[in-house]
């Protein structure tokens, strides 16, 4: 259709109003002067919606060849720009023959072309519908304007990842709809530890390129369906809906935590940082955003004080932990003044001959309370404490001292923490306790992570000097946790390579690029003359591919666990002390000390019962009388935690049980299970929709336990005793 036709369609041709002067064509030449424009333009479409008219300047704006346009239908050819499901309504409206107006809407075949906005009334000869008549206009640049301003309301501008305010509402509405639709939703609250030293340092320009890079990790470490916020700061949060499974978010935490724990190379500098991360599962921990945020903040809390660098999950119990964890951390001086503290030692055998060359020594703390707390649960205790100095201090004094009994063959190794290497008279505590024990310098080896290289280079590279002139031994710990670099190996006089853990751990599940590592550290060491040793052996296979790798020295419970000073002082007397590697000295799973009141199911009763001590794969039980072995109970842990588990061994009141499915690891050396019984479940059976607490399962669907049965089993009146 020309322009005269479609001007004479909409009756401007035929208009003969007193106040017009003009004559057609003068009209007809304005018209084309505004199509020419862009300013405004014209369409019309018969009864079928079909385009029969659209202005050429239009067509060129779009990149579309006016005689592809013309005939198609109208709402094939405009798809809605604003992603509102407007371009349904378009159609509807033609097919209505209504009025519209203020559609935004491109080209299906250049969606990311122009933007148009599309007005159109329909048009009748008497009764007879002959289609649409419509203007428009260009609103490109507005349209993008607009966009952005709405981006920056709803995403943060440096990171481009949700603000604050987008997560907030995303994580209120979607607990809102999940809680209908008794679904599950995790949010995990994420806090970088050290960035303020890398503000304090490099300046704030480095801070933000550090946050840009985080970012991108992030969105790279998570494989599965999620939000990605950065709250503000270095505070970032993450939703992930229908996953409560927390073996699987613990090892999405995990990849994060090790992902952002690798170097940054920025322009003014290279850093390292870590990061803490807190979980909470809705609608286990929570049901409103407030709950659930406020469960993941605690659980943060706690990863943070546990040490930094891990994950924590949230339970009813942290308030309490923390309180606990801070005691301890205060008694710690007293500890050391009471001689509550002692040292363990596992032996580092020689690979080929068998030979026990070095006993490492871990720091262990028996407390009035609490019994005895390992070497692992005291390290996490120690991480950040300001007893931490004092402490290393003393266990290299008692180290040096113990040696001293031993056959010169033998040597102590003592790990030092980053805050007592760069503290001043360090090198002058070691000389001292070497005199004192009248022990030579050789004898001590001093493991020195790769971390003290980040603090101040002429005093790092200063205190190995003195170290080195004093004649003790070095050990580069941790070598190939993510940072490692061989300038540290070109500036400082160490003996041997302590391989990262993970990185051997690794070695065992996939045969080929960690152990093509393994190699690599090995010939390394070697053209250097250092040695090499690799620690946590648990299996013979993964002894027989590092031995192979050319691995020199091993430790881990494949040839023992940390044993006790006298232990170490009778296989130390006569010959040399030996420890074949034997698959047969499996490593039972590590049970945990504790002293509460849990219950346990059996049939439809529960018995209330003291649960001694925990592991991944069973737990040790007090309570119950003569109870059969092969027994099955379900054991409540508290906060929806149930556990299936059999009698595996029984003497009088005290029970040993195996669990059906492992216990997982709660990121910080705690232990818990895999699932949790679902809140939507109690509430069918009329329990509040809640926040779970201890003992509240008597409501499962099943009816209520101990309701019309006999119990099977009677209480043991001492341990109850005791429990209570």
């Amino acid at each position: 259709m020309p322009l005269k036709g479609f001007l004479s369609s909409i009756g401007g041709a035929n208009s003969r109003s007193a106040e017009s002067k003009l004559s057609d064509g003068q009209k007809l030449d304005m018209l084309h002067e505004l199509e020419s424009s862009g300013l405004g333009w014209f369409w019309a479409c018969d009864p079928k919606g079909n385009l029969t008219y659209l202005s050429a300047t239009i067509a060129e704006r779009l990149d579309i060849p006016l005689e592809d346009l013309i005939g198609q239908p109208l709402s094939s050819v405009f798809v809605s720009a604003d992603h509102d499901g407007r371009t349904k309504s378009l159609a509807l409206m033609l097919g209505a023959h209504k009025s519209f107006s203020g559609f935004a809407v491109r080209a299906e075949k250049r969606p990311d072309g122009a933007v148009l906005r599309l007005s159109g009334q329909p048009s009748f000869k008497g009764s007879t519908f002959e289609g649409f008549r419509g203007t428009g206009w260009d609103i490109t640049d507005e349209y993008y304007r607009e966009e952005e301003t709405a981006r920056l309301a709803k995403y943060d501008s440096l990171t481009g990842l949700s603000n604050r305010h987008r997560m907030k509402s995303m994580i209120e509405s979607t607990l809102t709809a999940f809680k209908a639709a008794k679904r599950n939703c995790a949010l995990m609250m994420l806090d970088l530890d050290k960035f303020k030293h890398v503000n304090d340092t490099l300046g704030h320009a480095a801070g933000d390129e550090l946050l840009k890079q985080v970012s991108d990790r992030l969105n790279r470490s998570i494989e599965v369906e999620c939000e990605i916020g950065r709250l503000g700061g270095d505070e970032f949060q993450v939703l992930v809906p229908d996953l409560d499974d927390r073996g699987e978010l613990g090892e999405i935490a995990l990849k994060i935590i090790t992902m952002l724990k690798q170097p940054y190379t920025l322009e003014e500098g290279r850093c390292v940082i870590g990061c803490s991360i807190g979980i909470a599962v809705a609608p286990h921990d929570g049901v409103t955003m407030d709950e659930v945020v406020r469960s993941a903040d605690l659980a943060l809390y706690a990863a943070k004080n546990g040490g930094r660098g891990q994950y924590r999950f949230f339970s009813g119990e942290l308030e309490n932990e923390a309180i606990f964890r801070r005691r301890l951390e205060e008694n710690l001086g007293e500890a050391v003044r009471s001689k509550q503290l002692f040292l363990k030692y596992e032996p580092i055998v020689d690979a080929s001959s068998e030979e026990v060359r070095v006993l490492e020594a871990h720091i262990c703390w028996m407390h009035d309370q609490r019994g005895e707390i390992d070497e692992e649960e005291f390290a996490s205790i120690l991480e950040g404490s300001s007893q931490i100095i004092d402490v290393g201090s003393w266990a290299i004094e008692q180290a040096c001292a113990h040696a001293a009994a031993w056959p010169d063959s033998i040597r102590v190794a003592v790990n030092v923490p980053v805050a007592l290497f760069a503290s001043d008279g360090f090198v002058e505590a070691v000389s001292n306790a070497l005199t004192a024990a009248e022990l030579p310098a050789r004898r001590l080896e001093l493991e020195v992570s790769e971390a003290v290289f980040f603090g101040d280079t002429d005093a790092v590279d200063r205190t190995l000097g003195q170290l080195f002139k004093l004649g003790v031994r070095l050990t580069l710990d941790e070598f190939g946790s993510g940072y490692s670099s061989l300038a540290y190996l070109r500036r400082a006089p160490f003996d041997s390579i302590k391989i990262d853990e993970n990185l051997v751990a690794e070695a065992e599940k996939h045969d080929s690029r960690e152990l093509g590592l393994i190699r690599a550290i090995v010939a390394l060491a070697g053209a250097l003359e250092m040695d090499t040793i690799a620690n946590g052996i648990e299996s013979t296979e993964l002894f027989r591919r590092l031995k192979e790798c050319g691995v020199k020295r091993m430790e881990g419970p494949i040839y023992s666990d940390p044993v006790a000073r006298d232990v170490v002082e009778a296989e130390l007397v006569g010959d040399n002390w030996k420890i074949a590697p034997s698959g047969d000295r499996i490593k039972r799973s590590k049970r945990r000390t504790v002293y509460r009141r849990i219950n346990v199911i059996h049939d439809d009763h529960s018995y209330e019962v003291v649960l001694r001590n925990l592991s991944k794969t069973g737990a040790l039980i007090q309570g119950l009388d003569e109870v059969p072995k092969g027994t099955q109970f379900v054991v409540d842990l508290g906060g929806g935690q149930l556990a299936v588990a059999t009698v595996s061994r029984s003497n009088g009141d005290t029970q040993g049980l195996e669990f059906e499915q492992s216990l997982i690891d709660d990121g910080s050396g705690g232990l818990c299970t895999r699932n949790r019984v679902s809140p939507y479940a109690l509430a069918s059976a009329g329990a509040p929709l809640a926040a779970l607490s201890p003992g509240s399962y008597h409501k499962m669907q099943g009816g209520g336990l101990g309701l019309g049965s006999v119990p099977q089993f009677s209480y043991a009146p001492q341990a109850r005793f005791e429990a209570a």
